[in-house]
């Protein structure tokens, strides 16, 4: 085989592997529901486990095992802005791996996520920390926020549980989320036929911003001062330079949404734009 002939057959092959990343990475993507993290017997990484640490003035002690861990409390989640870098344990961060941030779960560990607010459930591999933000008690990849169903919202109430495959082996028994909020007095809503709001409401925009933690300012700010939904949608189709957008509503008519908006201009809220949902 000559010189030409063997660097044309590498360009193939080169571009045969290239073609089947970018596949494998879109259909990732794509996927509306990723499988879940595996629970798996790891050793505990080499960063992220130190015995305290400080951030904004407080002071976390890092577990040294997950076992018997359970919280229920407000997950967000965290995307984009992140994508790529690296997280407490060194590993990139990837918004579309089921991945999740936690202050003081050893790294890495596996937890099961229940969203009280729907039923749904995921199992996701902790490998970051924080959140360090108001009463937030763990921060899901976007993949696993949008498994769960709270990627518009920003938030959601959540049951969070360890998974240790050192006590069960290689079967893992999960929470049943239906019994959960039973139990904690919640019941899963309807199922919903569509994602998008009934015909004829309307929503005010009340702001839009590069970095999550200023539409989570706002949209708490809102919930103390108005008597309607308050909600974070992530605008993915505008990437790379993707916004977060604070939302009030649905409204039953624009009539309502443009009172709203006055009442907002009231409490030193500059004038909202009335959007469709």
């Amino acid at each position: 085989m000559n010189k030409r002939a063997l660097a044309s057959g590498l360009l193939i092959v080169a571009l045969l592997i290239l073609h089947g990343c970018a596949s494998q990475r879109t259909a990732v993507r794509d996927s509306g529901h990723p499988p879940d993290a595996v629970p798996k017997v790891e050793p505990l990484s080499r960063y992220g486990n130190m015995e305290s640490y400080e951030v904004f003035g407080q002071r976390y002690y890092p577990k040294t095992t997950s076992r018997n861990y359970a919280e229920r409390g407000i997950a967000s989640w965290y995307g984009r802005k992140f994508h790529g870098r690296k997280t407490s344990s060194l590993e990139p961060y990837n918004m579309y791996a089921m991945t999740a941030a936690h202050k003081t779960l050893p790294l890495p560990s596996y937890v099961q996520v229940i969203n009280l607010e729907n039923g749904r459930s995921v199992v996701v591999r902790v490998n970051d920390r924080g959140p360090f933000h108001d009463n937030r008690i763990i921060d899901l990849s976007y993949a696993a926020a949008k498994k769960l169903g709270f990627d518009q919202a920003g938030t959601a109430d959540v049951k969070v549980r360890s998974v240790d495959p050192r006590d069960h082996g290689r079967k893992v028994p999960l929470l049943d989320p239906k019994r959960v909020m039973a139990q904690l007095g919640s019941t899963p809503p309807p199922p919903r036929t569509s994602s998008h709001l009934p015909a004829g409401n309307y929503l005010l925009q009340v702001g839009a911003f590069d970095h999550r933690l200023n539409a989570e300012d706002l949209r708490s700010r809102l919930l103390a001062q108005v008597n309607a939904p308050v909600n974070i949608r992530f605008d993915v189709s505008l990437a790379p330079s993707a916004l977060y957008r604070v939302h009030v509503g649905p409204f039953g008519s624009r009539d309502q949404a443009e009172a709203t908006s006055r009442q907002l201009q009231t409490l030193g809220v500059p004038q909202s734009l009335v959007v469709s949902p």
